[in-house]
């Protein structure tokens, strides 16, 4: 790919974009930062992202087709998501057919000697044998990935015990990355008994090795993935799945419901989900500074829990009263009870934007973060 390639522009573009998010998740000073398990859980998922679109890149050296969605997102589409999840599933299968690396170079060098000429199809063959590698030895951002434990923990009040989980889901639809964690009560019997000493306090004698794949109860893990790759779409508000949550596990009690939506991203040249931003981007010097990356976080809690009914003829277990703001109608609309939007961009872009009058249009109700120097500057 040649420096003007507009495949190679977008892949420099999304590596600084998701390097830039990563330095503003580690800053101390950064409001996820002061909530620790948040911003780790959220920088474990820009390492998958990195990861993806480390293999995309190479993955150009042997296919050409590579779509991204331009008109929305500014990701690649989904049927880019389910071919990496289907070659790391094939990786080691699809290895074992191609000659090892010493092999082909030394086939590559004996092709240049012989013929004068570069040996196209070798080079096409390491390039998918270096991607498999690649794929195969890390992490990438499936289409949906398992849910995690990584807290255990006792209401005090209620004397049961809590996890904190997450999941993540590439959306099919939106070409959206998105990233839930959820805060569950249990009130199985088993797990109070395992985790809830008589004081009403976590036991510190239950080995709990965190993180946990899956939900920590272990008679409801598999149900719990099952429920979170169903209920992971975007067209789902927080709302709708913390109340799907509620009424799907009588003994789960989902109290705080978070979702963080990683776009969309904006490129110089790439994107046309914005005119107004493309034009000024497109009037940044250097191209790897032309982008803008948002994301928002959504966040709905419950407020009240409804007490279970035992009768003699019927009964109703504990229920959630999840609150929504209504006095704010883009809360309304997207079905929580607070959310942030955030807008991440590179000095010489938010330059650009100022110098064209167009920035108070542009992040109208962004918290916006500049990168400058390998640091991020809030609020500026």
């Amino acid at each position: 790919m040649s420096a003007d390639d507009p495949a190679l522009r977008y892949f420099e573009a999304i590596a600084a974009a998701l390097a830039g998010l990563d330095v503003f998740l580690r800053d101390d000073r950064s409001p996820l930062y002061r909530h620790g398990l948040v911003a780790k859980v959220v920088a474990g998922y820009i390492a998958r992202l990195e990861a993806s679109f480390a293999c995309w890149r190479n993955r150009l050296g042997f296919a050409e087709r590579f779509r991204i969605s331009r008109a929305e997102s500014g990701y690649p589409v989904f049927q880019n998501v389910l071919e990496l999840e289907n070659d790391r599933r094939r990786a080691e299968e699809r290895l074992a057919a191609i000659p090892e690396p010493a092999t082909l170079r030394a086939e590559m060098a004996d092709f240049i000697l012989r013929h004068k000429e570069m040996p196209a199809a070798l080079r096409r063959t390491m390039a998918e044998r270096l991607y498999l590698e690649q794929l195969r030895g890390g992490a990438v951002f499936a289409p949906f990935v398992l849910p995690e434990t990584i807290r255990v923990s006792v209401n005090p009040k209620t004397r049961r015990p809590y996890y904190l989980v997450h999941w993540g889901a590439f959306d099919g639809s939106a070409n959206l990355p998105l990233i839930y964690m959820a805060t569950v009560e249990d009130s199985s019997e088993a797990m109070v008994r395992t985790l809830v000493d008589a004081e009403g306090r976590f036991d510190e004698t239950a080995d709990i090795p965190l993180p946990v794949g899956g939900l920590l109860n272990p008679e409801l893990a598999h149900r719990f993935d099952d429920f979170a790759e169903k209920n992971a779409a975007y067209s789902l508000s927080p709302a709708t799945i913390a109340c799907n949550l509620d009424k799907d596990f009588d003994t789960l009690h989902p109290k705080q419901l978070r979702r963080v939506v990683l776009g969309p991203f904006y490129s110089a040249g790439i994107t046309e989900h914005n005119s107004l931003v493309s034009d000024v981007l497109a009037r940044v010097g250097r191209r790897d500074n032309a982008w803008l990356l948002t994301w928002t976080v959504q966040e709905v809690f419950s407020k009240a829990e409804r007490p279970a009914r035992r009768g003699l003829w019927s009964s109703q277990p504990a229920r959630e009263t999840f609150h929504i703001e209504t006095d704010d109608l883009e809360a309304a609309r997207q079905g929580v009870s607070a959310y942030q939007k955030h807008a991440l961009v590179p000095h010489e872009a938010y330059q650009a934007l100022y110098a064209a009058g167009e920035a108070a249009s542009v992040f109208a109700g962004y918290t916006v973060h500049v990168v400058a120097g390998g640091k991020v500057i809030t609020d500026v």
